[in-house]
């Protein structure tokens, strides 16, 4: 157990967006709330996975949603406290702590807020290892465990307990009242055992944020290029440079879905590269040949300040970095990849780890 105070959540901030793939909302949000939390209640406990013991109750916490939504619709904190308790109340045993459900955004940070103003720990792991825009596409949900029953609350003080047949059938209904309820809503889900959390959860993700985070912080304050060491911490490559040129993004289904096209500079210059994404990065093409493709991560750096760039944040103009990074090892397998592959989401295209892809490139 260790304490997270300031300096460790401005670094998970960014760790987070990085590791959101653009998605999981815009961390700035979440790092203000977090940061008023431990203001007011002090630092919070982050816990090794190890030393959860087996029979507790252990939930995470997010926002469902479109992330372009939390622009205008900023949570005010009580949403996931009202989640937690009515989950809670249902379950009929006090909840142990809780933990991200992705890294992602604002939903690394949300936790962390939730947690100091419940004076419960944070257990340093996630279902995800990245972000991925629906509920089932967890290691939970690979492993058998039910999103449900699981709570949704929003601003309006409304709340909607949910219990369904599986994970799939969980996110159907609960993206349908998301809608109604406004676009974004707080989640008490995936309640389990500690034992559980050992087994399915992708550990020490929360530690690995904040390890890319004062990274990137001592690039910018030392006026170095950040885009090496975050490479090395991540096992990454570099995919594309280059400034973007066209943005077609819209939110619907409750997600933010579109393309965003980067004509290259320097080593690119003469190629050009699309982004295609819902909520998050989903597949990078150059020249129409794809470079890096979901479970794999995506994601975008702006080359001038070194920070990660949101879905929702890019811009016409920005000159950026696309890298790629390779997922965790439970998504290549076959399910893994059945949930979250390009084909689920209606790309015409097998799966290929990202450095299948890249020695490809090498070769031609």
């Amino acid at each position: 157990m260790r304490l997270l105070g300031k300096e460790e959540i401005e670094n998970i901030a960014i760790g987070a967006a990085l590791l959101g793939t653009g998605g999981g909302g815009d961390p700035y949000i979440g790092k203000l709330m977090a940061l008023q939390a431990i203001e007011e209640h002090g630092p919070i406990q982050l816990l090794d996975p190890e030393e959860v013991p087996d029979d507790a109750l252990i939930v995470p916490s997010a926002m469902m949603g479109a992330p372009t939504v939390m622009i205008e619709k900023i949570p005010n904190g009580e949403e996931a406290i009202e989640a937690f308790k009515s989950l809670e109340e249902y379950l009929g045993k006090d909840i142990y702590a809780t933990m991200p459900i992705e890294a992602g955004g604002v939903n690394s940070l949300l936790p962390l807020a939730l947690a100091a103003n419940l004076g419960l720990p944070v257990v340093d792991a996630d279902g995800m290892g990245r972000a991925f825009p629906e509920l089932q596409m967890v290691t939970f949900y690979l492993d058998g465990v039910s999103a449900t029953p699981m709570v949704l609350s929003d601003e309006k003080k409304n709340s909607l307990l949910l219990n369904t047949i599986d994970s799939v059938w969980a996110e159907r209904i609960a993206r349908t009242a998301t809608i109604e309820m406004g676009g974004s809503v707080m989640l008490a889900i995936y309640p389990m055992d500690g034992a559980t959390v050992k087994k399915s959860a992708i550990k020490n993700i929360l530690t690995l944020e904040e390890k890319i985070g004062s990274e990137i912080r001592a690039a910018m304050k030392n006026n170095e290029n950040p885009i090496d060491g975050v490479l090395a911490l991540t096992n990454g490559r570099v995919l594309f440079q280059g400034k973007i040129t066209d943005i077609d993004r819209k939110t619907q289904d409750g997600f933010a879905k579109g393309t965003a096209s980067i004509e290259g500079l320097n080593d690119c210059r003469s190629e050009s590269c699309t982004l295609f994404f819902q909520n998050e990065h989903l597949l990078a093409e150059v020249d129409g040949r794809a470079v890096c493709m979901t479970p794999d991560l995506i994601s975008v750096i702006d080359s001038d300040t070194g920070m990660p760039i949101t879905t929702e944040g890019l811009r016409y103009g920005s000159r950026c970095t696309v890298i790629g990074m390779p997922c965790d090892a439970k998504w290549r397998t076959p399910k893994g990849i059945e949930v979250t592959g390009p084909r689920y989401f209606g790309y015409d295209i097998d799966f290929q780890p990202l450095e299948e892809l890249q020695l490809t490139k090498e070769e031609i």
